[in-house]
C-alpha cells in the first residue's frame, strides 16, 4: 500500500495531498497517510468519514490513517 508522509505538514497541505491522490486512483484502491497533527485528523475524520478505513495512533501523537476510494 502506498503511503503518503505527511509528518510535520500542517493544514492544510496534508488534505491536498490526500485529495490529488484520491483524485489520481481507481476506486477500491487504498492509500495510507501519516501525519503527527492531531488538527489534520480532525479535519480528515470531518472531512473524509466515508473513505477512512482505519485511524491507528502507532506511537503518541503519530497516527496513520487508511483511506479506500
Amino acid at each position: 500500500m502506498e503511503t503518503i508522509d505527511c509528518f510535520g505538514d500542517i493544514c492544510p497541505i496534508p488534505i491536498i495531498k490526500i485529495e490529488r491522490k484520491l483524485k489520481s486512483i481507481n476506486p477500491g484502491d487504498e492509500f495510507m497517510i501519516v501525519t503527527d497533527h492531531s488538527c489534520t485528523l480532525e479535519s480528515i475524520k470531518d472531512k473524509y468519514a466515508d473513505k477512512v478505513t482505519r485511524i491507528e495512533e502507532v506511537m503518541n501523537g503519530v497516527w496513520e490513517v487508511t483511506f479506500k476510494k
